[in-house]
């Protein structure tokens, strides 16, 4: 960047021209009293000159000296002469003057020596008060003089007050374009009305108009792109491809379990011969809306219209009783919709069900929830039916086991942390920019639940903003005993208490802005963008005290990226499902590519989340993603005192037979 100057442009045209006039003043000043003094010395060489001339002539005549005693010093007095010695070569002095009404310094004197043309060898000596001697300062006698000094100070300060006016809009214009250098786009969009020169005023705000416009524009595009290529059009939901794409990276996902759930409506090729378009498209919609209207508290639900007739449904960390409780709503849901007379109201939806785990085929599933399908539409009735897998069920939590978890183990005391390094790649450089923090906690068999495990139900049960409050908590002693950056996870939802938001400003600030500096905060991508609204003001606080904004699980819903222009984001995280496996799925190559698109003219950098092969590694290289954070770099590890994970560890469950035992 090219250098500014600090000054402002009338503040250094003022400097100049002030300059320009108090130097020709000067000058002035200076050429004048040169040109009195000049003045005065020839005064006073044409008063001596006449004096010795007077002499010379009044000695040719007068031969007496007392009668040059007698007249000669009224002549030198009123010349200003205080002494005055006629010599003689061969008779001495012949004449001597001395002044002594008034004491002069000698040294302020002038004083020559003069030989008499008519008489060669009389030497005439003579000393005099120079002129202008002994002035002072005289109202009258330079009253044009400081007339003209002070019209001039006035002229020049009006002259620098219209200067300082006619520039105003000049400085309007560059403080302007300082603002829009250092990243404030949207506050300074529109410029002064005073700013000059308004042509250059105007073609600024038509270029930052335009390029707000092609922002939204990008926006949008990446968004219709996005939503074309994985979004149904008639519903909005999901398609066949992201349904396939995200069920796969679940099935990849170490320790993931859930639901597949596959609607068809029953007869769909006979009905299409039957309705119109407008009712086939009612028909869907209806259909649609229902199943997100029971499945609406559930944010990790995808929803997908798989086929013209079908809706699949990924469902993770979701037991199968809750399920069968789902499904017999959804049902009941169904049967008391208003629909054609054409339609058969007793037998025209169906569902099929199976649960998956990690590792199992996608293919398979499929499978297993189309047989669940085909079986219940041989009962000729609405209904839905599970596949039959020999699977271990996990216990399963209610609403109240959950509370009283939480009651005991969301806890500052009782939560852990483990780290995981985040890394930017530059070339060959590789720099850490922080640790990711993951909350756990044990539950009642002492095992450790992840966060991805716990979180529904602390959602269900309303304690998020208890539990990010413990864990902000736990946060500050970490960072007040080491040096390290961290990032922190939090929820949305809280913020949307005005009390909250004043909690967590009164967090921030009671901390040193060392400490603040190297903290980080990481928001979901679908909820932030949800509740945008509230978390306005949120996200600009974290900005002002020097934190750092990131937004993760980017990628895993379709959502507008606008609000990179809007906030200060400095990282994007993106969802675990988008990474794996990169390198041979060019859907989610495109949802790459189409994020990197929206950063390119912001300070935004992408961090792909979850790394564990070097190929994968290597196509997000190739793709331009810098930041990389999973398990081929760095494995989570413990963070903070073992001493409570031993403690937690170290309790004992007493079954029956060691209570009698122990009896």
């Amino acid at each position: 960047m090219r250098y500014t100057s600090t000054l402002k442009l009338s503040t250094r045209m003022v400097t100049v021209v002030t300059m320009i006039v108090v130097t020709t003043i000067f000058l002035l000043f200076v050429g004048g009293s040169f040109s009195i003094k000049k003045l005065g010395d020839e005064y006073m060489h044409q008063t001596l000159r006449s004096i010795v001339q007077v002499v010379d002539e009044e000695l040719s005549e007068e031969h007496d000296p007392e009668e040059l005693r007698r007249w000669i010093p009224k002549l030198l007095k009123a010349s200003s002469v205080i002494e005055l010695e006629i010599r003689s070569s061969g008779t001495g002095t012949i004449f001597d003057y001395r002044d002594t009404s008034q004491k002069w310094d000698t040294t302020m004197l002038y004083g020559d020596e003069f030989a008499l043309t008519s008489h060669p060898d009389y030497v005439l000596e003579i000393k005099m008060v120079p002129p202008y001697v002994g002035y002072s300062y005289s109202i009258g006698a330079l009253s044009s003089f400081t007339f003209a000094i002070i019209l001039i100070i006035f002229c020049l300060y009006q002259g620098v007050k219209w200067l300082q006016q006619q520039l105003l809009g000049t400085e309007l214009l560059e403080e302007r374009g300082k603002m829009l250098l250092a990243g404030r786009v949207e506050e300074y969009a529109k410029g002064d009305a005073r700013e000059w020169p308004y042509t250059a005023s105007e073609a600024l705000d038509r270029c930052i108009q335009e390029l707000n416009d092609a922002r939204r524009e990008r926006s949008r595009f990446d968004t219709f792109l996005r939503e074309n290529t994985f979004l149904d059009k008639l519903t909005g939901s999901a398609n066949r491809v992201m349904f396939d794409s995200k069920l796969q990276s679940s099935l990849m996902e170490s320790g993931s379990s859930g639901a597949i759930a596959l609607i068809e409506i029953y007869e769909w090729e006979g009905l299409k011969d039957n309705l119109s378009s407008d009712e086939q498209e009612r028909l869907l919609l209806q259909l649609d809306e229902s199943i997100k209207s029971v499945f609406s508290r559930y944010d990790e639900l995808l929803i997908a219209r798989y086929f013209d007739n079908s809706f699949a449904l990924l469902l993770p960390r979701v037991g199968a009783k809750e399920c069968t409780q789902l499904l017999n709503q959804l049902l009941n849901t169904l049967e008391k919709l208003s629909l054609s007379p054409i339609v058969n109201q007793e037998n025209w939806v169906h569902f099929g069900l199976t649960m998956y785990r990690h590792g199992e085929s996608r293919g398979r599933l499929l499978e297993e929830v189309t047989t669940a399908l085909k079986s219940a539409q041989l009962q000729s009735s609405n209904n839905w039916s599970r596949f039959d897998k020999q699977h271990e069920e996990q216990a399963l939590r209610g609403s109240v086991r959950w509370r009283q978890l939480f009651d005991k183990q969301a806890r500052k005391e009782s939560i852990q942390f483990y780290a995981q390094r985040c890394f930017v790649e530059d070339g060959n450089l590789r720099e850490e920019i922080h640790q990711e923090l993951f909350a756990r906690i044990f539950d009642e068999n002492n095992q450790l639940l992840k966060a991805s495990q716990f979180y529904n139900a602390l959602t269900q049960v309303g304690y998020e903003a208890q539990f990010d409050s413990e864990v902000l908590q736990k946060v500050k002693k970490l960072v007040n005993s080491d040096s390290g950056r961290y990032s922190v996870n939090l929820s949305t939802l809280p913020f949307r208490q005005r009390s909250h938001q004043h909690r967590f400003r009164d967090y921030l600030l009671t901390m040193p802005p060392s400490q603040r500096q190297r903290l980080s905060f990481e928001f979901v991508e679908s909820e932030l963008v949800t509740h945008l609204d509230f978390m306005r003001p949120v996200l600009k606080l974290i900005s002002a005290v020097g934190s750092t904004v990131i937004v993760q699980q980017v990628g895993r819903t379709i959502v507008s990226t606008y609000y990179l222009k809007e906030f200060d984001i400095t990282f994007l995280k993106l969802h675990r499902g988008i990474v794996r496996e990169i390198d041979r799925r060019p859907e989610n190559q495109l949802i790459v590519r189409s994020l990197l698109g929206a950063c390119s003219d912001s300070n935004t950098e992408i961090i792909a989340v979850g790394v564990e092969k070097e190929r994968e590694l290597d196509f997000l290289r190739q793709l331009g993603v810098k930041g990389v954070q999973g398990r081929l770099y760095d494995q989570e590890h413990l963070k903070g005192s073992q001493a409570e994970k031993i403690v937690h560890n170290t309790k004992v469950q007493v079954g029956r037979r060691n209570r009698w035992r122990n009896k």
